[in-house]
């Protein structure tokens, strides 16, 4: 019955959203100047349509005209997306100064030659700095003393050379510090190889392998465990033992997760004792441990897997302590003895919180240091073991993001900790746990004219159509007058439990200083507030997501922060999906959409199990074979709800290797769109050819893809490039 009564408002809503009708708070509003593009049909070849009928489990059917997409070898289907592609370069054309303009403004605020704050492990001094020109960084480190001559222990610079796409997928150093372990992909589907490099004579050995971008060395400083990816679904199902200098074949595999919607991830404690793999996906979590001394070893089990039973551990003295979400929905800290882990003997460290969520811990000799949330907001929260003594880490700012950094010292009062907001840069802070003094180490540098005082940032708590608050974090020029006429650029996820923090976005300067407010909607589906709100944005709730998102929309509207000729959304991935929602949904609420690497397609996706990701998320989205929660997905699937109609302008994304939204996904959403849409407004759809799930690899690339979007915008509410100095 409620299953009903969600379709059936669902069905009136959508019925109720007549497109381009104006909103009231639209009126005496200052008029646009006309939008710098030309209406331009389109002229790209449109892909053949071949119908496929698609049988559900439960025997539901939908046609689909243009599955054979997804046919990656298939010539014609490079040719649809560079013809798409070459569609949107000349609808773009009007911009193509202004976008040079906006590249150049966001690469001139960038310090070239910069570098991170200097981190010590285990007698060395470790680094990452980038050199001017260059995309990519360099790791090194210097040993003992920050005046000790540096040594380079990764140039990805040099990696990179002569490749399209190159991601660097981290390192691990022996604990000898003789040997390192890297891994690169150069193929933008998260396909890593790895390889070792000997540090004292700085040679790259010879031998190198898949590996899926874990990996960890034992204590006997020959011996590293690595995982493997199924070649298929790329889901982390092995981990394997690998002795350096001997052959690949003789590897032995330690560990096979056969539950196909479980994923398995390898790390080391803290105190580099233990190995630890977590059996995972979403909620449903099993540690296995294993001394990082014995790597032969078997690994053993603290708790077997349960449905809804999560928790992860970390090594402290002789006890594993437990973050755990048992009889504690927002998770709680608990201990148990190394020689005897079995929940029958887990004690509480700190309990739970009804109105805190524990997102994780780090620990030290004398404080144990967490991170939460709490109204909405990341903190930082440093108990002393011996007394139990506590205090949160003060920010000062109406909405903000504080997180922990690199720690890996153990013996030490000194936490080092990161915050920042949309208009503070990120900070670095060493932290003295017991005298509470800070010392900032680095504020990340914005170069030109830019002072944070010129911005105002507000955190407002929006009521949804159901009576739950929502919050939203946005910035502003100072001065800005709400009278509807500002543009605004609100961005969104809502997924998997993910909390959208408001970090420091330079990039976004370049929308504030033109006039836009720019802000978060910290929608359902994340952990903003606490793991209800995850709760209550995922499966059978999923529409909570989207219907936040649209009630901020509609709140920045009827508040006069903007209107609905001037308001641009944009989200990315599983915020690709919330944005189609609101296309469908609420089409007359926006000026334009940008949907970066959609999920577009749910229903299709989720049915087929050889697609990566898909059986990991049945907790997630839902399971197709579900009856139940087959029909509420195709309540909202984007594709599966496109009909005849108008439609806002749209800007759609991809990539062609992207190994988490494949690229046919977007693909048949813009060619099915551009079947039903009746309107004239602008639909675009650019495939990065050689780019990943992120876009490009190099950081003055990305920058690129920044800029285009941007004008893409500015070009629709008709500014040229005035106002967009540093």
């Amino acid at each position: 019955m409620k299953q009903l009564l969600v379709f059936c408002l669902f069905v009136l809503l959508m019925a109720a959203c007549q497109p381009n009708q104006p909103s009231p708070t639209q009126q005496n509003v200052t008029a646009l100047p006309p939008s710098v593009f030309h209406a331009a049909p389109f002229t790209a070849p449109h892909p053949e349509k071949k119908p496929k009928e698609l049988v559900s489990a439960s025997g539901d059917k939908r046609t689909d005209e243009y599955y054979w997409l997804n046919e990656r070898e298939n010539p014609a289907v490079m040719n649809y997306l560079k013809a798409e592609n070459a569609y949107a370069d000349s609808v773009l054309k009007p911009v193509e100064g202004l976008r040079e303009q906006l590249f150049n403004v966001l690469k001139s605020r960038i310090k070239e030659d910069d570098q991170s704050v200097p981190y010590f492990k285990n007698g060395y001094w470790y680094i990452t700095r980038f050199e001017t020109g260059k995309e990519y960084p360099i790791y090194a480190r210097k040993k003992g003393d920050l005046n000790a001559p540096e040594e380079i222990i990764a140039n990805v610079n040099e990696l990179a050379a002569g490749k399209p796409y190159c991601q660097f997928g981290g390192y691990t150093i022996s604990p000898d510090n003789r040997m390192m372990a890297f891994g690169v992909d150069y193929t933008g589907r998260n396909l890593f190889k790895l390889y070792f490099k000997n540090l004292e004579t700085g040679e790259t050995l010879k031998e190198s392998f898949d590996y899926g971008g874990s990996m960890a060395w034992a204590n006997d400083n020959k011996t590293i465990l690595y995982d493997t990816k199924d070649p298929v679904t790329l889901r982390n199902d092995k981990i394997w033992r690998h002795v350096v200098g001997t052959p690949k074949k003789s590897d032995v595999m330690m560990y096979e997760e056969k539950d196909e919607t479980q994923y398995a991830y390898l790390g080391k404690s803290k105190s580099e004792q233990y190995f630890f793999i977590n059996s995972a996906y979403t909620q449903v979590v099993e540690v296995q441990y294993l001394d990082a001394n014995n790597p032969t070893g078997e690994f053993k089990v603290v708790r077997p897997r349960e449905k809804d039973f999560f928790y992860d551990l970390e090594h402290w003295n002789d006890k594993f302590l437990i973050r755990t979400n048992w009889n504690a929905k927002n998770f709680r800290l608990m201990e148990a003895p190394v020689s005897d882990p079995r929940r029958e003997n887990w004690k509480d460290v700190l309990p739970h919180r009804d109105d805190v969520l524990l997102d994780g811990f780090t620990v030290f000799k004398d404080h144990l240091v967490t991170a939460e949330h709490k109204g909405g907001l990341s903190q930082v929260h440093v108990i002393r073991w011996a007394d139990k003594a506590d205090h949160y880490i003060e920010v000062g700012e109406p909405t903000y993001a504080c997180y922990i950094d690199a720690n890996p010292e153990f013996d030490t009062k000194t936490l080092r900790y990161g915050f920042s907001s949309m208009k503070t840069p990120t900070t670095v802070v060493d932290y003295d746990m017991e005298s509470r003094t800070k010392t900032v180490k680095k504020v990340a540098p914005v170069l030109g004219n830019f002072d944070a005082n010129n911005y105002v940032t507000e955190y407002i708590w929006v009521t949804a159509r159901d009576g739950v608050k929502v919050p939203m974090s946005i910035m502003y020029k100072k001065g800005l007058v709400k009278n509807g006429s500002a543009p605004c650029h609100l961005t969104g996820y809502g997924s998997y439990g993910s909390s959208y923090d408001p970090y420091f976005n330079r990039d976004k300067l370049s929308l504030v200083d033109r006039g836009f407010i720019v802000g978060i909607a910290h929608i359902r589906g994340g952990m903003e507030m606490g793991y209800k709100w995850y709760e209550d944005g995922k499966m059978l709730k999923k529409i909570n997501t989207f219907n936040d998102f649209i009630d901020c929309s509609d709140y920045l509207v009827k508040e006069k922060y903007t209107s609905a000729d001037r308001l641009f959304a944009e989200g990315r991935s599983a915020g690709g999906l919330l944005m189609g929602a609101i296309t469908n949904m609420r089409p007359d609420l926006y000026k334009g959409i940008i949907t970066g690497v959609p999920f577009v397609d749910v229903l299709t996706t989720m049915s087929d199990p050889s697609i990566p990701l898909t059986t990991g998320e049945y907790s997630e989205w839902g399971n197709p074979a579900n009856a139940e929660e087959y029909a509420y997905m195709k309540q909202y699937s984007p594709y599966d709800n496109l009909k005849p109609g108008n439609y806002p302008n749209l800007l759609v994304l991809t990539s062609f290797a992207d190994s988490q939204v494949q690229y046919f996904e977007p693909a048949k959403y813009v060619a099915r769109l551009r079947d039903l849409k009746k309107d004239n407004n602008m639909l675009l759809f650019r495939t990065n050819l050689t780019g990943s799930h992120g876009g490009s690899s190099g950081r003055f690339e990305r920058l690129k893809e920044r800029a285009l979007e941007y004008s893409w915008m500015m070009g629709l509410l008709g500014m040229d490039g005035s106002a967009l100095k540093q």
